[in-house]
């Protein structure tokens, strides 16, 4: 399987600015910059997109691990938390957070817990990074 994106830029790393597209078109020249990537700018930034992806990553993993176990989920909601840093003098993805709330009938919560975990350790994109990903999991009410 693969999957293409396309990134245009024009300009000075500071005063220009890129569009972003994806082969399904979910992103067509959607825009990013500088000032959407250091600090309150319109658009997106690279690093909101891995957590995006490791947040849909993972909630699809856990789906499939509940699956797998006899249980369906009535809802998923994860949050993905990215932090980068300055490492070595060099902008870092240093940890991402995942906090994730579930409705899920007749599951308990050892077995949840130990569901979600593995879904944070096997998800494709949690393989990918080299961070601290974190995790708080919890069972809501029906």
């Amino acid at each position: 399987m693969q999957r293409k994106a396309n990134a245009r830029w024009q300009g000075t790393v500071k005063e220009g600015s890129g569009t972003l597209s994806v082969q399904s078109g979910t992103l067509e020249e959607t825009p990013f910059s500088f000032a959407a990537r250091f600090g309150d700018g319109k658009g997106t930034n690279p690093e909101e997109l891995i957590a995006a992806a490791h947040a849909g990553c993972f909630t699809m993993a856990l789906s499939f691990m509940l699956n797998n176990n006899g249980f369906t989920a009535e809802a998923i909601d994860t949050e993905a938390t990215l932090t980068m840093d300055r490492v070595n003098d060099n902008w870092t993805v240093t940890a991402i957070h995942l906090m994730t709330r579930a409705r899920i009938p007749g599951i308990d919560t050892a077995k949840f817990g130990e569901l979600a975990s593995n879904a944070k350790v096997n998800c494709p994109i949690s393989r990918l990074l080299n961070a601290t990903i974190t995790l708080d999991a919890a069972l809501q009410g029906s």
